[in-house]
């Protein structure tokens, strides 16, 4: 009501010298203002007058507040409402061989992708983008619309809904994104393995990270590939790269309006590793044909170079093929790898754990001569066996005469009960000394190959016996230790690292796979050759077993590779498990004799005696070796 209204309406109601008024709050005139009493039914309306002006004010007072305090914070929700980064995936690093061959690349994908937050809240339209979608992409259309429904509808994370379509479903999708709100397809990459069933128990992959590994690691996307197995996980902060991000208008659909700016992806760093790729395939070739021939399905074989502990191969049989996670693999195919009995995913190089076989007697040859249980002229009558009460402790064959060269040359089981465990006129080291060697050497503690997954092996002592067999520690167990056998367990890997330090002369490196890492930008670090101990025997004692070794191939058990040109060192192995009386074959070798470069170890899983199957397969592969052009 105004104040012309207000006069109107008074001025009908005045009567007589004074003012007579029922209905009225106040009036003003020209020449006066008067107050005048209100009746006890109007003041209802001075209290809802009240009100208004309060809120009024109230309000007033907000929107000054978030006008000039609070400006800028509504500002930036604004925009993000309008305004939003598109992530730019960094593609992830390459991994080649030591000549720069390619051995995991990217390959162009795109994924089907859920924005939540896009998404509508009607359950209805909820199910009909499951419908329609799913008749897209072949998926079950409940899934799918279990999926969208349970999503996090505040949420603008993107979350996948399947991975690698194809591109006739992307061309269609494209062409429908209209139709389905929430959905958008993301260009990303998958890796390609180069004859992966050979590469793939160093390389390992990746694949979409899972929701556990996701709390783990939080900078993460939902849609992110990380490494699962072999060196993929274990340098994944190195492949892994940076996602950029566009910067882009949308609409209230989540419809791109305008490009405003793009951060570039930084990618990831390139892994180069020590492993040559002509030698891998080698080695996966010729353990390949005497499996066939020995008709055994597992094996494995590393090769190491003794100058700096790099890894030049690293084979594992059975393999598997890692291209088949890259792409997504289906259940049944995940179903026939996992259910295999050989265990395809082991990696039985650097987690294998096996019994080591005559490959350990130059350890303890070298633990004799470096504690003066023996010198280089110690011989013994060598029968074919030894009795300690009841008991007897046989030998392949009677070996005659026998010093420390021999033993190791033509596998003396019987010299070594005697170094080991003692007899006749040889103390022995007693189990406690022989495992302290064997510990320098390598054994029973993981090598820290730069990949995951590595077991320790077991040297086993007294101690340990007592605490998980509740046994005693008798001298057979010694004589079963000084051979390779009983509770003693190693991994193939292990066995070529004790190997390498052999050949060089008693340094023991950290085996490494990967040489050096990349960047984008051309600059290179290199790993270092980190050594592990060295000098902890000394150089007449490891002369001594050298010389041994290298008797095997001229006049011992490994005289196959006397037929090569390059003069070989080497030690065969026959390590008898379970309680079938199987055997594996083991090979451990190095060449050349005198300036080593390569040292080798190959296990033939049930392969028979060392000289039947190990040692043909390292004959063929150092034959191949040393006619290449390695410049």
């Amino acid at each position: 009501m105004n104040m012309i209204f207000l006069r109107k309406f008074l001025n009908k109601r005045r009567t007589g010298k004074g003012v007579e008024i029922e209905d009225s709050i106040m009036t003003v005139t020209q020449k006066e203002e008067a107050i005048i009493e209100s009746p006890l039914k109007r003041q209802g309306i001075s209290l809802i007058w009240c009100v208004i002006a309060l809120a009024i004010f109230g309000l007033t007072a907000r929107v000054f507040y978030l006008d000039f305090f609070r400006g800028d914070y509504y500002e930036e929700i604004s925009k993000g409402n309008r305004i939003r980064s598109v992530i730019v995936k960094a593609p992830r690093g390459a991994i080649t061989d030591k000549y720069g061959k390619i051995l995991a690349r990217n390959i162009p994908s795109i994924d089907a992708i859920i924005i939540p937050g896009d998404l509508p809240r009607n359950s209805a339209e909820i199910k009909k983008i499951a419908h329609n979608i799913s008749d897209i992409l072949e998926m079950n259309a409940d899934n799918v619309e279990i999926v969208l429904a349970n999503q996090d509808f505040k949420s603008l994370n993107p979350v996948l809904l399947k991975e690698n379509i194809s591109y006739e479903q992307a061309l269609v999708l494209s062409a429908k994104l209209t139709e389905f709100p929430g959905i958008i397809l993301e260009k990303t990459a998958i890796r390609s393995y180069e004859n992966g069933i050979i590469f793939s128990p160093v390389i390992g992959y990746d694949g979409k990270i899972t929701r556990e590994e996701l709390a783990k690691f939080p900078d993460y996307l939902m849609t992110d590939y990380i490494g699962k197995m072999g060196l993929e996980k274990s340098y994944e902060e190195e492949l892994r790269g940076r996602h950029g991000a566009n910067q882009v208008e949308i609409d209230s659909l989540g419809n791109i309006k305008k490009n405003l700016g793009m951060i570039n992806p930084v990618p990831g760093n390139d892994l180069v590793l020590n492993i040559d790729e002509a030698f891998q395939k080698k080695l996966y070739d010729s353990l390949s044909e005497i499996l066939d021939k020995t008709k055994t399905q597992s094996a494995a074989a590393v090769a190491i170079d003794p100058r700096n502990g790099g890894v030049l191969a690293m084979v594992s049989f059975p393999s598997y093929d890692n291209n088949l996670f890259a792409r997504g693999i289906t259940n049944d195919e995940f179903q026939a790898i996992i259910s295999d009995k050989n265990l395809p995913l082991l990696n039985r190089v650097v987690s294998g754990e096996y019994p080591p076989g005559s490959t350990i007697k130059p350890a303890v040859a070298a633990a004799a001569l470096s504690e003066g249980v023996i010198t280089s002229e110690t011989s013994i009558n060598a029968a074919g066996s030894i009795s300690i009460g009841s008991w007897i402790f046989r030998d392949w064959k009677t070996h005659g005469v026998t010093d420390v060269k021999k033993a190791l040359a033509d596998s003396c089981d019987v010299f070594f009960y005697s170094v080991g465990g003692g007899y006749g006129n040889i103390a022995g080291l007693g189990m406690n000394r022989m495992k302290k060697y064997e510990n320098m050497f390598g054994f029973g503690a993981p090598t820290g190959v730069d990949i995951l997954g590595e077991s320790d092996g077991l040297i086993p002592d007294e101690n340990w016996k007592l605490a998980y067999k509740k046994e005693k520690w008798y001298i057979g167990d010694s004589y079963h230790a000084a051979i390779g056998q009983g509770d003693v367990t190693v991994t193939p890997l292990q066995l070529a690292n004790y190997t390498a330090a052999i050949a060089n002369g008693g340094t023991l490196y950290t085996p490494r796979i990967v040489n050096q890492i990349k960047k984008d930008d051309g600059e290179k670090k290199y790993i270092s050759p980190k050594i592990i101990r060295e000098n902890f025997i000394s150089k007449e004692v490891m002369d001594v077993v050298r010389a041994g070794m290298r008797q095997a191939v001229t006049s011992g058990t490994a005289r196959l590779l006397n037929q090569l040109d390059v003069a070989i060192a080497g030690k065969t192995g026959t390590a008898q498990f379970g309680s079938e009386n199987k055997t594996h074959s083991w090979f451990i070798s190095f060449a050349p004799y005198e300036n080593p470069e390569v040292a080798l170890a190959v296990l033939v899983e049930g392969g028979g005696e060392g000289h039947s199957a190990a040692l043909p397969v390292s004959k063929d592969v150092l034959e191949w070796y040393f006619s290449q052009d390695k410049d």
